[in-house]
């Protein structure tokens, strides 16, 4: 895949999106009109949960509520990052501040959005991290095939 030709709008139906949240009601709701819309979205209740999955699936954006119980959104972002870099992170505050979304980005999430969501800006945040999430992993790809073929120079 040539990353110029990596487009916000194709991005996001190439995209494999995970959301994380606790409130059982919300996750399903947004789930259901996510998919409906044609986007591949997993669900996972929590950060742990999200981290198992993360482990053994394809993910370009992290869809992920701050407040959740034992490992907060934050924390959740931060081993993501350590983990998976080239994967990107929403942010979902309702509970907490705009300053609780400025630190998540701080901490190197691709943006935040409050709650309740309005999903046509969610949608909006999600193309553009999904751009990023597919370039970010093309790019990956090209570097490991550099090093590959630069080895046996």
């Amino acid at each position: 895949m040539n990353c110029a030709h990596i487009t916000p709008s194709n991005a996001m139906v190439q995209a494999n999106l995970l959301l994380v949240d606790d409130e059982t009601a919300f996750c399903t709701d947004l789930q259901n009109q996510l998919q409906a819309m044609g986007l591949c979205l997993r669900a996972a209740t929590c950060c742990r949960e999200a981290l198992q999955l993360l482990a053994v699936q394809d993910v370009d954006v992290v869809i992920m509520d701050m407040q959740m119980p034992e490992i907060d959104g934050i924390q959740c972002l931060r081993q993501i990052k350590q983990h998976w870099p080239e994967v990107e992170v929403i942010l979902l505050t309702g509970h907490a501040s705009v300053q609780s979304g400025i630190e998540g980005m701080e901490s190197g999430a691709f943006d935040y959005c409050l709650k309740p969501i309005d999903v046509r800006e969610l949608l909006d945040k999600v193309e553009w991290a999904a751009q990023k999430a597919l370039i970010n992993k093309e790019s990956k790809t090209t570097d490991q095939d550099r090093g590959v073929a630069g080895q046996g120079e």
